[in-house]
């Protein structure tokens, strides 16, 4: 009797293919090799650095005329200069801190509120709708009132953050609980698991993938704020520093702190696409 191997074109006592068993063989399509994925990394780099000198060359041939918008050797300057004279090393710690305080106050209030409506019905009908009421306010118009309520000091800015940050992650997470296979959960019910033990091995490790795209969008929206808080009746940080740019018509300096706050929200959103593939690393590569 001929077995078959593992293998679904290797039969034993064959020794070649035959004819009809290469035309009934899929062809494969022809691909690119793709990168290791330790270069990746540095793939993702190429579109800014192919921005960066594009904006380089415009510049010096003066299709961006360098009153409107610095260029990047000017850009590099201003940084020089602003690092030297310590405004830069001093500002960009407490914009930090600012952002490490918004984020956790945020994601604390976010995964509380979110495990409460999506497992419990209760909750979804006494917590959701007037959180649903207050997602449609702009939060970045409550500013005048945060003032009034907190004053010009470091409350506003940091419950601005989290006020942004916490609904994208919210609303991310009590979708991911609500779309978790109901079959899965059928079949941790036919082992025995409780409502607990669901809850901790098949609903929340479902929700996982949701709650970080959450929180990817939180990041981004983590410095949104910054930017405005800063902005308004600050007397420190990268927001403080490009003001007082503003003020004396240093448009290197204003570029320069936005250029940061974008390389901030760059490093922080590879961390986070590390953290998913290091927790989704089960999932199939994309």
């Amino acid at each position: 009797m001929t077995s078959v191997l593992t293998r679904p074109d290797r039969v034993v006592g064959t020794t070649t293919p035959t004819a009809a068993t290469e035309a009934d063989r899929p062809r494969r399509r022809f691909a690119l090799p793709l990168p290791a994925i330790g270069h990746s990394g540095l793939l993702r780099l190429i579109s800014p650095a192919a921005l960066l000198v594009l904006w380089q060359v415009l510049s010096v041939t003066g299709v961006l005329p360098e009153d409107k918008l610095a260029a990047p050797s000017q850009v590099l300057a201003a940084a020089r200069e602003t690092w030297n004279d310590g405004s830069l090393s001093a500002a960009l710690p407490i914009s930090l801190e600012r952002v490490a305080y918004g984020l956790l106050l945020g994601v604390t209030l976010a995964l509380v509120l979110g495990l409460l409506v999506g497992f419990f019905r209760v909750a979804d009908l006494a917590i959701d709708p007037p959180l649903q009421m207050l997602r449609t306010v702009p939060f970045l118009g409550l500013i005048p009132l945060f003032v009034v309520w907190f004053g010009i000091g470091e409350e506003p800015k940091i419950f601005l953050i989290a006020l942004g940050v916490m609904f994208p992650l919210y609303l991310n997470l009590v979708a991911g609980i609500a779309s978790v296979d109901p079959k899965l959960i059928e079949v941790g019910r036919s082992l025995g698991l409780g409502r607990w033990g669901l809850a901790r091995t098949v609903i929340l490790p479902g929700s996982v993938p949701s709650a970080l795209t959450g929180f990817r969008l939180s990041l981004s929206i983590a410095w949104l704020s910054l930017i405005v808080a800063e902005q308004i009746n600050a007397d420190a940080g990268l927001g403080y520093l490009v003001m007082n740019a503003r003020t004396y018509l240093r448009n290197d300096i204003i570029v320069l702190g936005l250029v940061i706050y974008a390389f901030l929200g760059l490093a922080t959103d590879a961390i986070v696409r590390g953290l998913e593939s290091y927790l989704l690393r089960w999932r199939t590569a994309r």
